[in-house]
C-alpha cells in the first residue's frame, strides 16, 4: 500500500449510461486543472438494466454484483495510489434515484465496500453539472445542457473570475436522457408517425417551459442580439458523441481531437441528417462507441426540438466536465478557479526570470495590439520546454504540446487557446520551416482555427520569444538585459502618391551576440515589419 497523499481525491460517478471513476491530484499548484492520476469507465448501464421486455424492473442481482466488482477493484486502486479513505466519494444520479430497489442496491454497496453512496437530488445534479461545465472553460456565459442517460438538465450560467452565477431555480431536469429517449423513440416508431410527432411536440413544449422556468437574465438575453451571439454549452455523453461526429465531418480534417473546448456553428449542430448519416454508415468513428452511435437518432430528435424551443443560438461549445469535475470544482477557492488553466499547466516549467521575460513579451505588443495576458504568461512559462530534445523535433514537439504533448492534460482550455499557445511555442523553436510535411499540415489546421489575424500575431509573439531565447538561453536575465519596443510607423506615400500604410517597427536593444538569426527570422513575417 502506498503512503497516503492528502491531495488525492477519488470520485465515482454512477450514471445511467456507465460508471466513471477517477483519482485527481488537488495539490494547490495545479488544482485548477484538476489533473487526473487515474481514470476509467465501466460500461454498465443502470438505466438499461431496469428494463426487460418493455417493463420497468428492479436493478437485477447480476448487475448489482457487476457494480460491486467494479467498485472493489477501484477500491484496491485507490489503496495502491494512497488515496485516504476520507477522500473517496461515490455519487449516484437519475438511474439509481429512480430504481425500485435503490435503497437495497446502495446498502449492498455499503456492505461490500464500506462506501456510502451519495444520492444527488435532481436539482443538485443540475447545479453540479453546471459547475462541471464552468470548470471546462476560463469564462462561460450562455445556456447550459447536460445530457445524461435518464435525464437532461437545462439552465443558464455565467462564469468569470472564479465566480459562477446560474438560475435561481438551479436547473430544470427533464426525463429526456439519451437512453430514456432512445427507448421512447423506439416505442413511438412502433406506433407510427403520429406517435413520433406527438413525442416531438411533447419534448419541444417541455423545453419551452424549462426555458421560461430558468428565467434567463437580461445580460444573457443581450447576447442574442449582439455580434457575439448566444452560446449553448453542452455536456454529457450523448452530446459529446454528437460533437465527435461533427468533428469527423469537418473538411479539411479538424486538428484537435479533444471534445472539451470544441466549438461549432449552430448550423452545423442542427445538421441532424448529416450527423445521423455518418453515425449510421461509419463504424470507426473516433470516441463514438457502438452504443453512442445507436443513441444518435434520439439525440437528433432532441436537437430538432432544441432548434424550435431555445432562443437564437449562434455557437455551440462542448464540455468534458460533468458530475465529477463539478464536485471537484465546487471545492476550489475562488482565487484558484480564477487562474487561467494554461497559466496553471505551464507554471511548473517556468524559467528563473519568467516575470522579466513575460514583461518583455508584453513590451513587444504595439499600441492597440496585444495577445491576451494569459497567453503571453503561458508563453513565458513554457518557452524553454523541449529544449533538451534534438533540434530536429523541438518545433514539432512544441506544436503538439497542447494536444498530445506535455501540456495536453490541461482541463479548462478551449481549442483556440490550445492552438494559440502551440503555434507560439512552435515559432519560438523555428516554426513551419522546422517541421516535417505531416506536422506542417497540422500547423495549417491550427492556424485555420485561429484565423489569419490572430494566427499572424501568434507567429509574431512566438518569434519574439525565439529572439529572447537566443538572448537568454538559460532563461536567466541579469542586470539591465534586453529592451524591447514596438511601435506603428507611418510609411508615407509611394512615388505615385498612394498611401503605403503602416509598418510595425520592433526594436531589440541588446549588447550580447548571437541573436542575428532571430532578428532575421523576425523580419520574414510576411507583413510590413521593420526591426533593429
Amino acid at each position: 500500500m502506498a503512503p497516503q497523499n492528502p491531495n488525492y481525491v477519488a470520485i465515482v460517478d454512477m450514471g445511467s449510461n456507465g460508471i466513471r471513476y477517477s483519482i485527481t491530484d488537488l495539490a494547490p499548484a495545479t488544482a485548477r486543472i484538476m489533473p487526473s492520476i487515474y481514470q476509467d469507465r465501466a460500461g454498465i448501464s443502470l438505466y438499461d438494466a431496469q428494463w426487460a421486455g418493455g417493463v420497468k424492473v428492479p436493478i437485477p442481482d447480476t448487475t448489482i454484483s457487476a457494480v460491486i466488482a467494479v467498485l472493489q477493484r477501484f477500491q484496491r486502486t485507490c489503496a495502491a495510489f494512497g488515496v485516504p479513505a476520507s477522500n473517496v466519494r461515490v455519487l449516484a444520479t437519475e438511474a439509481t434515484r429512480q430504481a425500485a430497489n435503490s435503497e437495497a442496491f446502495r446498502e449492498r454497496i455499503k456492505e461490500a465496500t464500506g462506501w456510502t453512496v451519495e444520492m444527488l437530488p435532481k436539482e443538485e445534479e443540475g447545479v453540479v453539472g453546471a459547475l462541471g461545465v464552468a470548470s471546462s472553460f476560463f469564462t462561460a456565459r450562455g445556456l447550459m445542457m447536460d445530457l445524461g442517460g435518464g435525464s437532461t438538465q437545462l439552465t443558464w450560467i455565467s462564469a468569470r473570475h472564479g465566480e459562477m452565477e446560474m438560475s435561481a431555480r438551479g436547473a430544470v431536469s427533464l426525463p429526456y436522457g439519451a437512453a430514456a429517449l432512445t427507448r421512447r423513440l423506439e416505442e413511438a416508431h412502433s406506433q407510427g408517425r403520429a406517435a413520433v410527432s406527438t413525442l416531438r411536440e411533447e419534448i419541444t413544449g417541455a423545453l419551452k417551459e424549462a426555458v421560461a422556468a430558468i428565467a434567463i437574465p437580461p445580460t444573457i438575453e443581450a447576447d442574442i442580439k449582439s455580434e457575439q451571439g448566444l452560446t449553448l454549452y453542452l455536456s454529457g455523453g450523448g452530446f459529446r458523441g454528437w460533437g465527435f461526429i461533427l468533428m469527423s465531418a469537418r473538411s479539411p480534417p479538424y486538428p484537435i481531437h479533444i471534445i472539451n473546448g470544441f466549438r461549432a456553428p449552430v448550423a452545423d449542430f442542427h445538421s441532424t441528417d448529416v450527423v445521423s448519416s455518418i453515425a449510421a454508415t461509419d463504424d470507426k468513428l473516433f470516441r463514438v462507441s457502438e452504443r453512442r452511435a445507436g443513441q444518435v437518432p434520439a439525440v437528433a430528435l432532441l436537437v430538432e426540438c432544441l432548434e424550435k424551443a431555445l432562443p437564437a443560438i449562434k455557437t455551440v461549445a462542448f464540455a468534458q466536465g460533468g458530475v465529477r469535475e463539478g464536485v471537484l470544482f465546487r471545492g476550489l477557492s475562488t482565487a484558484t478557479r480564477a487562474t487561467h488553466p494554461l497559466v496553471t499547466v505551464t507554471r511548473a516549467h517556468a524559467p528563473p526570470s519568467v516575470d522579466v521575460l513575460a514583461k518583455l513579451l508584453r513590451a513587444a505588443a504595439p499600441p492597440g495590439e496585444s495577445m491576451s495576458e494569459y497567453a503571453l504568461t503561458a508563453l513565458a512559462n513554457a518557452m524553454y520546454i523541449y529544449g533538451s530534445l534534438n533540434k530536429d523535433v523541438q518545433a514539432a514537439a512544441c506544436l503538439r504540446s497542447t494536444t498530445t504533448g506535455l501540456l495536453a492534460g490541461v482541463h479548462g482550455a478551449d481549442h483556440g487557446e490550445r492552438a494559440a499557445v502551440a503555434v507560439m511555442l512552435c515559432e519560438r523553436r523555428g516554426g513551419a520551416g522546422a517541421l516535417s510535411p505531416d506536422d506542417e499540415r497540422f500547423m495549417r489546421g491550427l492556424m485555420g482555427l485561429l484565423g489569419s489575424e490572430e494566427g499572424w500575431w501568434c507567429v509574431y509573439f512566438g518569434r519574439v520569444a525565439g529572439v529572447l531565447g537566443e538572448c537568454y538561453p538559460a532563461g536567466v536575465v541579469e542586470g539591465d538585459g534586453v529592451k524591447v519596443d514596438a511601435t506603428w510607423e507611418d510609411r508615407g506615400e509611394s512615388k505615385k502618391g498612394k498611401d503605403k500604410g503602416m509598418a510595425l517597427r520592433v526594436t531589440f536593444d541588446f549588447t550580447g551576440e548571437g541573436v542575428e538569426g532571430g532578428l532575421r527570422w523576425m523580419g520574414w513575417l510576411g507583413r510590413r515589419i521593420r526591426w533593429s
